[in-house]
């Protein structure tokens, strides 16, 4: 790393007056001193990481003086200079941090600390909506029964009276079983236990089995299109459901998306690998009707870190139940239509108008196997822009 020449003092940091928007003190390679209008003063650093642009908080001035705030600059920078990232080295922090404390209060052989261990050791691959899945199941179902039993004390019986709590949801008691039983089978393989009390009750919850999600004909997706904007919602709710269409991306991918993720100049949406189910980059070739959608939301408010940000939770993204409830008071001729059936929808559409199956299979950010996995996420960039294109054109079509 290139040596700096730091430029901010206490004095002049003291003597910085909030102004009536927030506004930076730079200090050097990325470290900088941000002021809200209420005089708050916090230290944070600005990097690049995956190719785009991200700020993580360092703390508090006058808490962090500004020699602590360097020398955390200093290990932030080799961080990503050997290609990590800040931002998620702070999140894995906090849950350590929660981790500790939980295992100091109850003692780390209970079974909630030792779930948070489960989750930060085990789920760090998966998704994070998948990770909140489990962590939710345990919250809200688990850890208020037994979360504070030591491993070796929770029974079957137990496990039963939780799991019984949750039968008028089958699915939702098989989710509560199966990840108790995750949990123990982590325990057994460190040693903790040496059996597992989700285990014998496999099978006692008979869950339905899946439907898969109903797609849409295009008589059909075009009375979608056309009750989609008379339904009163906001703009932003009202982006993100046509961006599902013009994507091919699944609900959470679409709107957990950040702007420093989008190139309209050049049409193309990086989605990082965190993001996506089969964990691997992704770019999506924006069509000129996607493209439109964004600039829309762009004007709305281009300050916001999320292209689809919450009305009503400041600095979040719109929630994924506020999609569901938007397609389930659709009344356009087809119940029971959700948002993930815009995938098929629009792969069928793409399958039937004769673009191969490679091209959709890679507009679906699927991982194949065999000959097909050496696709680079990058290749068949052409026939990737040209297919999505295709599709707004169609929408447009059969919508007029």
């Amino acid at each position: 790393m290139r040596p700096l020449n730091y430029s901010l003092s206490p004095t002049r940091i003291n003597n910085a007056k909030p102004k009536s928007s927030t506004y930076k003190l730079s200090d050097g390679g990325g470290l900088f001193v941000e002021i809200s209008p209420g005089g708050q003063k916090s230290w944070r650093y600005q990097y690049r990481y995956a190719g785009k642009r991200q700020t993580v908080s360092i703390g508090r001035y006058p808490e962090i003086g500004v020699a602590d705030a360097r020398d955390r600059h200093f290990e932030l920078r080799a961080l990503v200079a050997k290609g990590g990232d800040p931002a998620e080295a702070k999140r894995k922090e906090a849950d350590e941090r929660k981790l500790l404390a939980s295992a100091v209060q109850m003692g780390s052989d209970a079974f909630e600390p030792f779930s948070r261990r489960w989750i930060n050791e085990r789920m760090e691959s998966k998704s994070a909506t998948y990770r909140n899945q489990m962590l939710s199941l345990l919250e809200r179902f688990v850890w208020p029964e037994i979360g504070s039993l030591k491993l070796r004390e929770v029974r079957p019986a137990q496990v039963l009276r939780i799991v019984e709590a949750k039968r008028a949801t089958p699915r939702t008691a098989e989710d509560v079983r199966k990840v108790i039983q995750k949990v123990f089978d982590f325990a057994i393989q460190k040693l903790e236990v040496e059996t597992n009390p989700a285990s014998p009750l496999r099978g006692m919850i008979e869950v339905p089995r899946a439907v898969h999600h109903r797609h849409l004909s295009e008589p059909e997706l075009a009375a979608f299109w056309k009750t989609l904007d008379k339904q009163g919602a906001h703009p932003v709710t009202i982006g993100a459901a046509k961006m599902l269409f013009y994507t091919m991306l699944r609900k959470c991918e679409v709107l957990k998306a950040k702007w420093t993720e989008i190139d309209l100049e050049n049409a193309t949406w990086d989605v990082p690998s965190v993001r996506l189910k089969m964990k691997r980059p992704h770019r999506v070739y924006l069509s000129r009707q996607a493209v439109e959608v964004l600039t829309m939301l762009r004007a709305i408010d281009h300050r916001k870190e999320y292209v689809f940000p919450s009305v009503l939770r400041p600095g979040t993204s719109v929630a994924e139940a506020t999609l569901n409830h938007l397609f389930n008071r659709m009344d356009f001729g087809v119940p029971d239509f959700s948002p993930h059936g815009t995938r098929s929808t629009t792969a069928t559409i793409l399958r039937e108008h004769g673009f191969s199956r490679d091209v959709v299979e890679l507009l679906l950010a699927h991982v194949e196997r065999g000959a097909a996995a050496s696709y680079h996420h990058h290749e068949l960039a052409h026939e990737r822009r040209r297919a999505l294109q295709y599709l707004a054109d169609q929408i447009d079509r059969i919508a007029a």
